[in-house]
C-alpha cells in the first residue's frame, strides 16, 4: 500500500494549508504523548494519516446540512470527533473518561486552535446536550452505542459510527430494541470497515440496558 502522508491527505480531501498544519500540530502531540499514554495501536503509527485522520475526515461529508453540535462518544485519541471539529464542526462535544486522555484531549486542542469541549466523565453521566450528530470509533456494540446517544439526539438526530466486520450480527441484535434507519457507506481508510449512518432512532419494545 502506498505511502499516505499529509500531503496525501491534503490532496484526498481538499483541506486549505491552515487546515492542515493544524492537523499536523495535532500529530506532533500525539506522537509526543504516545510513549506515556497508548493513545492509538502502535502498529498504525507509520500509517496515522490514513488510519486516523483520513478514517475521521470520511465523516464529514455524511453530516446531515446544517450539523452544528457534535457528540464524539469514547474519544480516546480524538478520532473523529476533534478532526471534525478542526474540519469546521462549530460545536464538539469529546466524552473520555480516562483522564490522561482527556488531559491529551485538551492539549491537542490547544495545539490545533480547535474549540472542542471536553467531558471526563462516563457517557451516560452528560447531560443536557442536544446534538445533531454523535460519533464514535471502535467503541462498543450497536446496541450499546444507541442507547448512549439516544439521551443526546432523540428520533430527530444522526449517528455516525465506525464499525468493523461484525456490523452485520450488531445489526440483528439492535432489532429487538432499536427502531432506526440505517445507510451504510464503504470505507475509504479500511477495506474491512463500514460508516453506518442511523436516523429516525426509537426505542424498541424491549428496552436495552
Amino acid at each position: 500500500m502506498a505511502v499516505f502522508d499529509a500531503q496525501a491527505f491534503q490532496d484526498d480531501i481538499g483541506v486549505s494549508r491552515e487546515t492542515l498544519d493544524r492537523l499536523a500540530a495535532y500529530e506532533t502531540v500525539l506522537r509526543k504523548w504516545q510513549p506515556r499514554i497508548n493513545l492509538v495501536g502502535p502498529s498504525t503509527l507509520p500509517d496515522l494519516w490514513r488510519r486516523h485522520f483520513l478514517d475521521s475526515a470520511q465523516l464529514q461529508p455524511l453530516l446531515p446540512d446544517g450539523t452544528r453540535v457534535l457528540v464524539d462518544l469514547g474519544s480516546g485519541a480524538g478520532f473523529p470527533g476533534l478532526v471534525l471539529a478542526i474540519l469546521g464542526v462549530p460545536e464538539v462535544h469529546l466524552v473520555e473518561s480516562d483522564s490522561r486522555k482527556a488531559a491529551f484531549l485538551r492539549e491537542a486542542a490547544r495545539v490545533a486552535g480547535a474549540s472542542v469541549t471536553v467531558h471526563n466523565k462516563r457517557i451516560e453521566t452528560v447531560t443536557g446536550i442536544e446534538a445533531d450528530v454523535v460519533t464514535a470509533r471502535a467503541l462498543a456494540p450497536l446496541a450499546d452505542l444507541l442507547g448512549w446517544s439516544f439521551p443526546f439526539l432523540g428520533s430527530r438526530g444522526t449517528g455516525l459510527f465506525l464499525k468493523g466486520q461484525t456490523l452485520d450480527d450488531e445489526l440483528t441484535a439492535t432489532t429487538k430494541y432499536w427502531k432506526m434507519r440505517t445507510e451504510r457507506f464503504e470505507s475509504r481508510s479500511d477495506p474491512t470497515g463500514t460508516i453506518l449512518r442511523v436516523s429516525g432512532i426509537e426505542r424498541g419494545e424491549t428496552d436495552h440496558g
